[in-house]
């Protein structure tokens, strides 16, 4: 902004005589400069000053010399008044003299003025000299004439003038001697004084206070340039007749860019308000005709222009000082980076920032709009609600840049998929939402599901990598599913949860089913968190029985709920609710401590099994729990097995090799649980530290008929174990033939009901108190799978014929009754209708209570019953 000069005091102290003369030297530059100003103001008026000096000198001097007058002292004062002319006109004029200080040359300039005084005085009184009267009259004139030019002239310095007056008024008594004329003079010069002194004095007030005056125009005007140019706001004005006559130069510049020259323009034609609810042209149009202000109006240019640019305008009428309308006056800020930061946020706040699909929020917001009353009442809408299957173990493997790419090429497939049938979003993670307005046939959603799932099974290519996923859809159609938002979403979430359990890669339809079966699950949960500080709770304990002695080696200790009005429930029914709710690291620290408890009160060579699970094994604190239980029950590490399944290697990473590591440092036993289901790996074998394996049941059952390869896959799992000095356990033998089947395989240990159902801790004590050896109580023979059916066959023994009711079936042979055959009917040979009209040979094995049953002479393929059963007839 440049130094800001230090404004005068005069306004505010009056000065003194010399100082009001100008006579001394004034550290205010405003005083100096208004000295400065008063000096070249005589010199204007000086070169007709020294003229008519010369002039009347010379005519003195030419009628003296004509009369034969005496004009020594005419030449004397000629010669003088010339010389004191010009040295003032040389003191005000030339530039070298103008160096002094302006006090200086004011001091000499009163000095010469003073001595003018005289020398004029002097040359008046010539005047009588001249030869005639006439002369004597044009001499007074020209004399007082110089007197009053030169007065004149030396007005403006104050003490030049003062000096001036004063002397003359000084010679009068020198002139015409003392007496009344003197005396009137002396009167005059003091008078003179004081009217000089005062109009000084107000000068130096005047100066002081349009000093002030000026310094706060001058700081305004800076302040006013410094905002225009580098601040964001500007100033305008317009006429009487709206047409702008100022507009801040940098934006004057941008508007011209843009294609319209603003000055000389009318108002309403540069700028128009940015808004949908009123025109520009008549907002704008009323403030100018009506003559009244506005505030904070959101402007745009007013003609076309590609440019996205806002400005925010304020204004107001002008009054004269007669309060006539002037034109308007106002101020303006540039809202464009604004407009863009809100247009920014509005975009973040509605839109995935890495997709670029709509997010949560703008897809419950186009989901509450299609399903506004205002769309109809009848308006039907689909909602598609999808999960990536896979996903999470791309992101394990292939790293979260992989996945975040992923993520891209799934949103454009998924938009391409879906195209203009929907508005498509994210809604976070790997969930992605479909809004499908007007759409409720469900062949043609079942389509678009099916088409979403074919485009999004596709193989991706990321950086070289071949990534493979899926996709899961739940479906719900507005109103026949939920009227408003939130019930339409969780029903399509709850048809989502039932997709994934059908299999993965499917859509599914909400039902009424899952609703219920969601409520029944939250009733569940909320019955579950009273369960353990109800003692509903309890372990029973099935046993773990080597195959080499029939000896139980150890038990594996199984929870069970006892509920107050549903009675039993299944821990497959409520385990996974637990692991969903939280609930599992509590029941589990429970079974554990209870079940160390119970194992306390039995021989020490009898081991107990306590399964964790995978979110138990991902507590940080499990060590630390299994410590405190060992020691709290007062039993060895070693009779703890703690089983474990795959699906803690999910998650593989350096936190399991060292929950892995703290366990087997506090002693106790793992065991892989499970295994051969779920996500099986050899590798993790090598690594973990196992000292059995828990072959799965669905290898075991089976295992014993002809044509299955579940005998070899248990060898192979027992040959891999004992390279690897594992133990094995056989789970789920439920036939007594099983067990020699199972010893022959090499499985070191059998479990399972071919020893009997789990038992209560007291029971397994007199279990073991006498002698700890189990006893097989299981069928003797395996039996193939058979299927409960109630079918009416015809039956033909001989040469008689007759009907029955079939009651189940296998491949092998069947449960009839409805006839009642004698002890002596066991091993005669008969035919059965198993198909319409076609009969098949059997034999009979067994018979009693009205019940036989039947040996097929070859198997049956149990497809072949698809065919429609005739219904029972009913026998005598």
């Amino acid at each position: 902004m440049g130094p800001v000069r230090r404004v005068s005091s005069s306004a505010s102290a009056p000065p003194g005589f010399v100082e009001a003369l100008g006579l001394v030297a004034s550290a205010d530059e405003a005083v100096a400069d208004a000295s400065e100003a008063r000096l070249r103001e005589v010199v204007i008026l000086w070169p007709l000053v020294v003229a008519v000096l010369l002039l009347g000198s010379v005519g003195s001097l030419v009628f003296l010399a004509l009369w034969d007058r005496p004009v020594g002292m005419a030449v004397a004062l000629a010669a003088v008044l010339s010389v004191v002319g010009g040295g003032a006109w040389t003191l005000l004029a030339l530039p070298k003299a103008r160096t002094l200080p302006p006090h200086r040359r004011i001091g000499i300039l009163t000095a010469l003025a003073a001595l003018l005084g005289i020398l004029l005085s002097l040359q008046l009184d010539l005047s009588p000299r001249l030869p005639t009267a006439s002369l004597h009259v044009a001499g007074f004139v020209v004399g007082f004439g110089t007197i009053v030019l030169t007065a004149i002239a030396l007005h403006a310095v104050r003490a030049a003038s003062l000096a001036f007056a004063g002397t003359l008024a000084l010679m009068v008594p020198v002139t015409a001697g003392l007496g009344v004329a003197a005396a009137a003079a002396l009167v005059l010069a003091a008078l003179l004084v004081r009217g000089i002194f005062r109009i000084a004095t107000r000068d130096h007030q005047e100066l002081g206070a349009r000093e002030a005056a000026q310094h706060q125009q001058q700081l305004a005007s800076r302040l006013v340039r410094e905002y225009e140019e580098h601040g964001t706001g500007w100033f305008w004005q317009t006429d009487r007749a709206g047409h702008l006559t100022y507009l801040t130069e940098k934006v004057a510049r941008e508007i011209t860019a843009l294609g319209v020259d603003p000055i000389g323009e009318r108002l309403v034609n540069v700028f128009r308000v940015d808004s949908s609810l009123i025109e520009t042209e008549r907002t704008l149009t009323f403030h100018m005709s009506s003559r009244t202000s506005f505030a904070d109006y959101s402007v745009r240019p007013a003609f076309e222009t590609k440019a996205d640019r806002w400005w925010s305008i304020s204004g107001r009428p002008m009054l004269d000082d007669l309060g006539r309308f002037q034109g308007f006056i106002g101020s303006g800020s540039d809202l464009t980076e604004k407009r863009r930061a809100e247009a920014e946020i509005t975009r973040l706040a509605l839109f995935d920032s890495l997709t670029g699909l709509a997010n949560r929020q703008r897809m419950r917001l186009s989901l509450e709009q299609t399903l506004a009353p205002a769309q109809g009442p009848r308006t039907t809408t689909g909602l598609f609600l999808l999960d990536l299957d896979r996903f999470k173990a791309v992101n394990d493997t292939l790293g979260h840049q992989t996945g975040d790419e992923l993520l891209k090429q799934v949103a454009q497939r998924l938009q391409q998929a879906v195209a203009d049938a929907g508005l498509v979003g994210r809604l976070g993670g790997d969930e992605f939402m479909v809004v499908l307005p007007r759409e409720g046939n469900r062949d043609k959603l079942s389509e678009i599901a099916q088409r979403i799932i074919a485009a999004l099974s596709q193989t991706y290519f990321i950086k070289g990598a071949s990534v493979s996923i899926g996709c899961s859809i739940g479906v719900a159609i507005a109103p026949e599913h939920g009227e408003d938002s939130e019930a339409l979403v969780r029903n399509a979430d709850l048809a989502l949860y039932a997709a994934k359990a059908d299999g993965r890669g499917v859509h599914r339809f909400y039902r009424d089913e899952l609703l219920e079966g969601a409520q029944n699950r939250k009733r569940l949960e909320d019955d579950l968190r009273q369960a353990l500080g109800s003692d509903q709770f309890h372990l029973t304990y099935q046993a773990v029985v080597s195959t080499a002695n029939e000896q139980i080696v150890g038990y594996e200790a199984l929870l069970r709920w006892t509920h107050p009005t549903r009675g039993a429930v299944s821990p497959a029914e409520f385990v996974p609710i637990a692991e969903e709710c939280g609930l599992i690291d509590a029941i589990g620290e429970w079974v554990l401590r209870t079940a160390c408890a119970d194992a306390a009160r039995w021989p020490e060579k009898v081991r107990v099994a306590v399964n964790v699970s995978p979110i138990q094994f991902a507590n940080p604190a499990l060590p630390a729990i299994v410590t405190s239980a060992i020691a709290a029950a007062g039993i060895a590490p070693a009779r703890l097995e703690l089983e474990i399944t795959e699906g803690v290697f999910l998650n593989e990473d350096a936190s399991s090799d060292q929950m892995f590591k703290a366990l087997k440092g506090i002693g106790v036993r793992l065991a892989l649980d499970d295994f051969g289901t779920g996500y099986s790996s050899l590798g993790y074998l090598k690594k973990a530290p196992f000292d059995k394996i828990k072959i799965d049941q669905s290898f075991v059952r089976g295992a014993i008929q002809s044509g299955t390869r579940n005998a070899a896959i248990i060898k192979a799992i027992v040959t891999l174990a004992d390279t690897l000095g594992m133990e094995t356990t056989a789970e789920g033998v439920e036939q007594q033939d099983e067990i020699a089947l199972i010893r022959d395989l090499g499985c070191s240990h059998i479990q399972g009901f071919v020893y009997g159902r789990p038992a209560r801790s007291e029971d397994v004590a007199a279990q073991l108190a006498a002698g700890g050896r189990a006893t097989a109580v299981g069928h003797r023979i395996s039996r193939a799978p058979r299927t409960k059916m109630l079918r009416s066959a015809r039956i033909e023994i001989g040469d008689e014929r007759g009907e029955v009711r079939i009651r189940n079936m296998s491949a092998n042979g069947a449960m009839i009754d409805g006839v009642d055959f004698p002890a002596e009917a066991i091993g005669v040979d008969v035919q059965i209708e198993l198909l319409e009209d076609q009969l098949f040979p059997a034999t009979i094995r067994w018979t009693a209570d009205g019940r036989a049953g039947l040996e097929f002479a070859r198997a049956f393929n149990l497809e072949r019953l698809n065919q429609p059963a005739r219904l029972v007839r009913k026998t005598g």
